[in-house]
């Protein structure tokens, strides 16, 4: 297939800028595929693996076509798990960096009533889990009257999580006239029969396997009894000498246990996992992104939507029951373009899944011999050398992110105040352009703006001095 760049796409400078500086220049068949038809706001069916670059491909024609000046939501992004919801969010913040495009992220388990403040502000997109985008679209708390855009998003995980019903019902709020998007790894005839209730003549998009991120994993397979793993994945280590690794593990127990055991031999490790608090889950992904520690040890929750760059292993320690959670946990390395390596420890109950994924999946597995302690003692040394070196990570966000002061001022609502009186005043500055004010949050006794392009410093100077529609505010740098 030719090469393309975004430039061919109807895509605003601002859209165009954010991708600059997240260094995409040229996208994948996926976001090829999907922006040369979305524009038309036809309905979609996108099948396509993990690792794709699917959030950009829906995520980019939902930032050109939203109104800003709308305050209530215009896309509405469904996904199953709170990390997705989170990475949806901060995915298309980023790429709506320039246009000012506020979105906002809605799941379960977070507290109720500061959602209800957040989606009575300002948002453009809303992304959520299902169970608590219903709660609030039957509490009254979510409109989505103004609703052009509609995304299902790892619609074959949704099934799979027993989420059908709750989609289902959201359905039931959607207006009639909107585009919609269904994006999947696998299509079953649950997902047609979901896919008949919101869709209207879908165009169909098929990503062949191929042409995706899958052909850069190598997978291999060590055969293993239960009792040998931690013997086995301390050799495999050692040899590998992964840069960024995460390790599968079927249970929270075994989990804990694994990373307890990895952190008495003295290895870099944290976990994430269901039983976890939200904030302490957050808080380790985040770290796992910059580099902080190179092995994560996980249950399949993490294995969905999570983008982490110049992930190089992935390891099965334990065997996942189902072909499409192997591709959804192998879709985690190998991403945009890079290599990457899975390693399956096979017991001889997890035979069978093997054999199905190499007939259906058409997946080749290279058989790795069990290593020897001699082997991995050879390695010893560069693999100690390696953990005790920080890792520097490319930050995707840092491009859009850098030059930008984000500033408070102590009114909001309660003061009559709207978006459009603070981008009036703060354009009037001298030195200030319309390009040079981000996102606004306004709430009821405060408002947060994001001053672009190193211009923070300006602003804050001047409107010291200056009114917002005759109120003089106290402004300062918002403390991150």
């Amino acid at each position: 297939m030719t090469l393309q760049h975004f430039d061919q796409y109807p895509l605003s400078d601002e859209l165009k800028q954010a991708l600059e500086a997240l260094h995409f220049h040229t996208p994948t068949p996926v976001q090829h595929e999907t922006l040369s038809v979305a524009f038309s706001k036809q309905d979609l069916i996108v099948k396509s693996q993990t690792g794709s670059g699917k959030t950009a491909a829906y995520g980019l024609p939902i930032c050109e076509m939203v109104d800003w000046a709308e305050n209530k939501p215009q896309a509405l992004i469904l996904v199953p798990t709170r990390e997705l919801a989170m990475q949806v969010k901060q995915d298309l913040t980023s790429l709506g960096r320039f246009k000012r495009i506020k979105a906002a992220a809605i799941y379960g388990k977070a507290p109720f009533q500061a959602q209800k403040v957040e989606l009575s502000q300002k948002n453009h997109i809303v992304c959520g889990t299902p169970g608590r985008i219903l709660d609030h679209l039957e509490k009254g708390t979510l409109s989505l009257e103004n609703l052009k855009f509609f995304v299902l998003d790892e619609a074959d995980e949704m099934l799979n999580m027993g989420f059908i019903e709750q989609v289902s019902s959201i359905i039931q709020y959607l207006p009639p006239k909107r585009m919609s998007m269904l994006f999947s790894a696998t299509m079953s005839d649950d997902m047609k029969k979901l896919s008949e209730q919101f869709l209207q003549s879908p165009k169909i998009i098929e990503i062949a396997r191929e042409e995706t991120s899958v052909q850069q994993i190598t997978h291999t397979v060590i055969e293993t009894e239960e009792e040998s793993k931690f013997s086995l994945l301390q050799r495999t280590i050692v040899i590998e000498n992964p840069d960024s690794c995460i390790i599968f593990c079927h249970t929270q127990d075994r989990v804990n246990e694994l990373t307890m055991k990895l952190d008495q031999w003295d290895v870099p490790c944290d976990k994430i996992h269901g039983g976890m608090r939200q904030e302490d889950r957050f808080d380790v992904m985040d770290e796992f992104k910059k580099g902080e520690f190179r092995y994560l040890i996980a249950t399949d929750i993490a294995a969905r939507g999570i983008d982490v760059s110049d992930m190089t292993h992935v390891i099965h320690y334990d065997l996942p029951y189902e072909k499409e959670r192997y591709i959804h946990r192998t879709g985690r390395t190998g991403r945009a373009g890079k290599s990457g390596k899975t390693i399956a420890f096979m017991t001889k109950n997890a035979k069978p899944l093997i054999d199905e994924l190499k007939q259906n999946a058409g997946i080749d597995f290279q058989i790795q011999p069990y290593p020897t302690k001699e082997e991995a003692e050879k390695h010893v040394e560069s693999f100690e050398k390696k953990i005790e070196t920080p890792i520097q990570k490319e930050n995707k966000q840092a491009g859009v992110e850098k030059d930008i002061m984000k500033l408070y001022f102590n009114g909001g609502k309660k003061k009559k105040l709207r978006a459009v009186d603070f981008v009036g005043t703060i354009a009037k500055i001298e030195g200030v352009a319309f390009d040079d004010i981000g996102i606004i949050t306004i709430q009821d006794t405060k408002t947060y703006v994001d001053i672009l392009n190193g211009k923070g410093s300006l602003v804050l100077n001047a409107m010291r001095h200056t009114t917002i529609k005759g109120k003089q505010l106290k402004v300062h740098e918002a403390r991150s």
